[in-house]
């Protein structure tokens, strides 16, 4: 094989590599314990449910989805199909401050007499308006059923359960700490493909022009 053939696997090989790099998405996510104090009906009531939130990137923003993997409270009379419907918060740190409102389908299945109640995923939309890291903790449960209310709030100051490197719509990342490094929120994330597009053209470049400099050699040699 010719000098100027291997040379050109080996700048594409380089390539590939450096598209595996820039396309990691830079997110943290952990099952979180949320000790629910619950004021209820007929009474305080207390559980503890492991939940994790997901962030799906979509189009300027994410999908977050926040899943119980327990029940938190009961009822002490049979809820029907529908009778139940779930909504919650999920506050925000660290770059960005506030909430964001996720609400849920109401039960598909009729649910049982004191019988802890399955929370359905969660979904809402979050949109960034400040660059940087943010993350993303459970916050407030409410439980609208049979014309009463049950607002559940962690008792245990939990933790974050999922962390992203976001870059609000329109602006720039946060480089304060990140030596002026390209956004990196995801494999789909506009700004991680122009750089990946960028490192294409300049690594082509170069094996271009080296390619042409061995050709001419060879021409006049």
């Amino acid at each position: 094989m010719s000098y100027p053939k291997r040379t050109a696997l080996a700048l594409a090989s380089a390539l590939a590599g450096s598209v595996v790099l820039l396309a990691a998405p830079a997110a943290h996510a952990t099952v979180v314990d949320v000790d629910y104090q619950c004021k209820t009906p007929i009474g305080d009531k207390s559980a503890v449910s492991p939940i994790d939130i997901k962030g799906v990137k979509s189009g300027n923003g994410y999908t977050l989805t926040m899943s119980f993997q327990k029940g938190v409270s009961s009822s002490p009379v049979e809820l029907g199909k529908g009778a139940m419907k779930p909504s919650a918060v999920i506050r925000l740190g660290g770059a960005e401050s506030g909430q964001v409102q996720v609400s849920g389908p109401a039960n598909a299945a009729a649910v049982p007499a004191n019988t802890p109640i399955k929370i359905s995923d969660l979904t809402g939309t979050y949109t960034p308006k400040k660059s940087g890291k943010v993350t993303f903790t459970p916050g407030v449960l409410t439980i609208k059923a049979l014309g009463t209310t049950t607002t559940c709030t962690p008792g245990n100051s939990p933790k974050p359960s999922l962390e992203l490197d976001v870059t609000a719509a329109g602006g720039v990342q946060n480089t304060s700490d990140e030596g002026g490094q390209l956004p990196k929120t995801g494999p789909l994330d506009s700004a991680t493909v122009l750089g990946t597009l960028g490192g294409t053209v300049l690594l082509t470049g170069a094996a271009g022009v080296l390619w042409l400099t061995r050709r001419g050699q060879r021409a006049t040699g």
